[in-house]
């Protein structure tokens, strides 16, 4: 491991994160209202129609699913709480809540299934007799997340094991009566000898299925991340958090592909930042960067560089505009939003073992033997505490260098930047963005690629 690799680990090792959300939940709507269920008792979702019927079950009970040769009761959450279902919908595809509650697999139908949601376990309130729609003793809690107040099914009480039920009859009154939706799967285990052309009878596609919950998987995915890590899954990225997805879900097993807390979402984006990220850049990769930069023989460089972080790229990026453009002047606006970076950034000093880099030659020893970049790579670099979200007041630019930073923006931000950056860009300019980011055609920009890196410029 050379120098630099050294100092590189030392600078990844030194990330840390915090947040705490110990509780998440899947989100859904019945009668445009928002429930949610413990993630925990959610095996996967789905989307199916035309159940087998079996006679002599309670009205709530649709049928009998054949999920993968298991054949599981359906149950519709609005017919079990009274709430008025349009008979249209019986010839549509329903969407499932596939849930395990104590050994027993069954089916749920909803209205809409949404989203992921993380929340803190201690944000949850008892239930209230104001959700008079269902009865209170179904309902664990109410919580509010992003400006929607979720109430919350105890499921376990909703759907209790045979066993659970048996107690709980020794002790029902006219008053305590034993839940229906239990007694609801019993006649499915009578009567497997009556589904005989139970696949028959599903006329949507496995793969269509399978489609369909891929998406509704990746869509948690994203909810996840930008819960966990305010990462946003949009046409930028898609791409890349499906490959990463299929990729995850082979190493996890499709049982636990979905991201449980913050940890499993920064082992997601792990592969996610570009080469060299926050680290100082090899000569190879040096090199690369310098053939992505255009012909230019412009007397100034403009160049913008949000998301500047400790400012480790940023002096690596002026080494190369300077090496590209040796007669031009510079001028970096390096834009971050972490306060402590950017005013320590113009103080950074180099270690020793870093003075025979590709960059050496930019670097001065100070009197205590310590080294620095010299005075016109510091001068050419204006280092500013700015969140590029809001109103960019900057001359038209040569270069944007900004990696991996428009995937933590929100999709409306994104869209914001990238108009910005066609507004500011000059007619020769190039912009680079992540490596796993790729700007959409529709924005109108053209593309150069070296060696698997990508600059856009107008077109």
């Amino acid at each position: 491991m050379n120098a630099a690799e050294q100092v590189n680990e030392k600078i990844q090792n030194a990330n840390e994160a915090a947040a705490f959300i110990d509780f998440k939940m899947v989100t859904f709507s019945l009668a445009e209202k928002d429930y949610a269920i413990d993630i925990m008792h959610v095996k996967e979702i789905a989307k199916a129609g035309r159940f087998t019927y079996v006679p002599n079950t309670l009205p709530f009970v649709l049928g009998v699913y054949n999920l993968r040769g298991e054949i599981i009761p359906i149950l519709d959450l609005r017919l079990f709480f009274n709430i008025d279902v349009s008979t249209d919908n019986e010839k549509k595809m329903q969407n499932l809540l596939i849930l395990t509650v104590e050994d027993q697999t069954f089916g749920l139908v909803v209205d809409k299934i949404d989203k992921v949601v993380g929340v803190q376990k201690s944000t949850i309130q008892p239930p209230h007799p104001l959700f008079g729609d269902i009865n209170i003793k179904y309902i664990s809690g109410v919580v509010e997340s992003n400006n929607r107040l979720y109430v919350l099914l105890d499921v376990i009480k909703i759907f209790a094991a045979k066993e659970s039920v048996e107690k709980e009859e020794k002790h029902a009154g006219p008053e305590n009566p034993v839940n229906p939706a239990v007694n609801a799967v019993n006649p499915v285990n009578n009567s497997q000898n009556m589904i005989y052309d139970s696949e028959k009878q599903q006329k949507v596609s496995v793969k269509q299925i399978q489609d369909e919950k891929a998406e509704l998987d990746i869509k948690f995915i994203g909810e996840s991340l930008a819960n966990y890590k305010k990462f946003f899954v949009s046409d930028l990225n898609k791409d890349w958090v499906r490959h990463r997805y299929e990729e995850w879900k082979k190493a996890r097993g499709e049982d636990k592909s979905q991201l449980q807390g913050e940890e499993d979402a920064n082992e997601f984006l792990k592969p996610f930042f570009s080469q060299f990220s926050g680290r100082w850049w090899s000569a190879a990769y040096a090199g690369s960067i310098k053939k992505l930069l255009p012909d230019n023989a412009a007397k100034q460089i403009i160049v913008w560089n949000p998301g500047c972080g400790k400012g480790i790229e940023t002096y690596c990026l002026a080494c190369v505009l300077k090496d590209r453009y040796p007669t031009a002047k510079l001028r970096i606006y390096a834009q971050d939003v972490d306060l402590l970076n950017v005013s320590n950034a113009g103080l950074m000093t180099i270690p020793a073992e870093l003075s025979n880099e590709w960059f050496g030659k930019y670097l001065t020893m100070k009197a205590n033997n310590e080294y620095t970049f010299n005075q016109e790579i510091k001068d050419s670099i204006m280092f500013e505490y700015h969140d590029c979200k809001n109103t960019n007041v900057l001359p038209m630019v040569d270069v944007i260098f900004a990696r991996d930073i428009l995937s933590y923006l929100d999709v409306n931000a994104q869209n914001t930047i990238l108009e910005d950056f066609l507004e500011k860009m000059k007619g020769n300019a190039v912009a680079i963005v992540g490596e796993n980011e790729r700007i959409p055609a529709s924005y109108g920009f053209g593309e150069k690629s070296v060696d698997a890196l990508v600059a856009y410029n107008k077109e």
